[in-house]
């Protein structure tokens, strides 16, 4: 396994020990997670009235455009900063 996704693995976990973080916060980090390990955003936006989906959807899609291990870099980085 990589050192990067051993570090972006540990960040993860990191996060579990974290206090509540704001709505923002755990947008972008879910942003970041997705991009590092899924890529860029697939399938359509949901609608207006799946408010979570959404905002989730949205928080992916910002992030598009990023590298795996790009992605995986900048959540290390943030967790860090949260810490």
């Amino acid at each position: 396994m990589s050192d990067l996704k051993s570090q972006f693995e540990a960040a993860i976990a990191r996060t579990k020990t974290l206090p509540t973080q704001s709505t923002t916060v755990q947008l972008d980090l879910y942003g970041l997670f997705k991009q590092a390990s899924s890529g860029d955003v697939s399938g359509a936006r949901p609608g207006m009235f799946d408010m979570r989906g959404r905002a989730k959807w949205d928080a992916w899609e910002k992030r598009k455009g990023l590298t795996a291990d790009q992605a995986m870099q900048a959540y290390i980085s943030y967790v860090e900063g949260l810490s």
